[in-house]
């Protein structure tokens, strides 16, 4: 188990260190939900990670016929839905298959902040939580890391001692801007979609023309009868 004062490593770095891809990758997550740095993101991934391993392990354990295997199968689709990462009811072992980092990361608390609107920006909402001003019901919760669990979404309000309480706090959002930042941001969603159709049509207007060649060739040698033999291989 370890001593208590040394807690033991809760995520996984990358086997190797300058992949493009990836960080490309992670740079958008961390943009995205405002991150402080990729360990916060590896520790969903290493959530993730675990979930699918114990799903595996239970499929194979169920197929030779453990009995122990139906109850922690039950046991870890309960967290799921606990967690609101699954329905509570219907699902099954390959439901936990799929899941993706996103879905995890959408349930921290500094997300849910911000997109109840408690917040401009995912940074502002972290700054909120870290300072106090936070709260899911009464109880006041400083990690922005924290899995909100099914139920709780609604209870998530300013705490009760922040002066951020007051509508007239000059840092708190107000109703109209954060509408007007929506609607900015469909507008640029919108515009970067069309921007994507523009340069697949070209790529995909290709990809036809080549298919309709070879379809047009090839019906060509169909519709062509065979050349008759020649008359020296008659004469042989």
């Amino acid at each position: 188990m370890g001593d208590p004062k040394f807690s033991r490593r809760k995520y996984d770095t990358p086997a190797h260190p300058w992949e493009g891809e990836r960080i490309k990758t992670e740079n958008e997550l961390l943009m995205k939900y405002g991150l402080k740095n990729k360990r916060e993101l590896w520790r969903a991934q290493y959530l993730v990670r675990q979930f699918r391993e114990q799903s595996r392990e239970l499929q194979a354990r169920i197929r030779i016929g453990d009995p122990q295997a139906k109850i922690e199968t039950d046991q870890l689709l309960k967290k799921c839905a606990r967690l609101a990462l699954l329905p509570e009811e219907g699902a099954t072992l390959n439901d936990v298959l799929i899941l993706g980092t996103e879905e995890v990361l959408a349930r921290r608390l500094q997300t849910m902040v911000f997109r109840k609107g408690l917040a401009y920006t995912p940074k502002q909402a972290r700054q909120f939580i870290v300072h106090g001003h936070a709260a899911v019901g009464a109880r006041k919760v400083t990690i922005p890391g924290y899995l909100v669990k099914r139920g709780e979404e609604e209870l998530i309000q300013y705490y009760t001692t922040s002066p951020l309480t007051s509508d007239l706090h000059p840092m708190r959002p107000k109703a109209e801007e954060l509408q007007a930042k929506a609607a900015e941001e469909e507008v640029k969603k919108e515009r970067e979609e069309q921007e994507s159709i523009k340069v697949a049509k070209p790529k995909l207007k290709k990809i036809i023309v080549t298919e309709l060649k070879e379809e047009k060739e090839e019906d060509i040698d169909k519709a062509t009868p065979p050349e008759p033999p020649a008359e020296e291989e008659k004469k042989e």
